[in-house]
């Protein structure tokens, strides 16, 4: 039986050290990729299947999700001409400030991606969304937005990550 738990930590620690090695292979991906001239197909090689896609005017956006593991959403634009006109880390100070009491639960995904956590609480009536993000120079934070029952926003904010370290 020890043998057995000692194989599945193990399994484990693997895993996690591959989710934790490809979110840190990001800063290659993206040093790869220039704007204006790197394809739909270019982006797909290095970061893989996207998440989710957005139709957007003159072209569609893709979502690259690195939580729970890591504290970084990218959001990359694909022009109508097929070559990538943006690539954007999405968990910013800038983008929560864009969170507001009434926002739809669909233009906060578009705004911040998937979160690390989704909790529902029935007798509030409310859900809680989380993602882990960097407050520069190297503080883990949390921020939550909170939506009703209309999937609408009711408040949001950010807090310090209790349980995670900054790299």
């Amino acid at each position: 039986m020890q043998r057995f738990q000692k194989g599945r930590i193990g399994l484990v620690a693997g895993l996690l050290a591959a989710l934790i090695g490809l979110a840190g292979c990001d800063p290659q991906r993206i040093s790869e990729l220039e704007e204006g001239v790197s394809t739909e197909a270019d982006v797909r090689a290095r970061f893989g299947e996207p998440e989710n896609v957005w139709d957007v005017p003159n072209g569609r956006v893709l979502e690259f999700n690195r939580q729970p593991q890591g504290q970084k959403n990218y959001m990359i634009t694909i022009g109508a001409d097929g070559k990538m006109s943006a690539l954007r880390q999405v968990l910013t100070p800038e983008n929560f400030a864009k969170v507001q009491p009434g926002m739809m639960m669909e233009d906060l995904r578009k705004l911040l991606g998937k979160p690390a956590k989704v909790t529902p609480y029935a007798l509030k009536r409310e859900t809680e969304w989380e993602w882990r993000w960097v407050q520069p120079p190297n503080s883990s934070m949390v921020f939550t937005a909170t939506l009703n029952n209309d999937q609408r926003v009711v408040r949001s904010g950010s807090s310090p990550d209790r349980g995670t370290e900054a790299p």
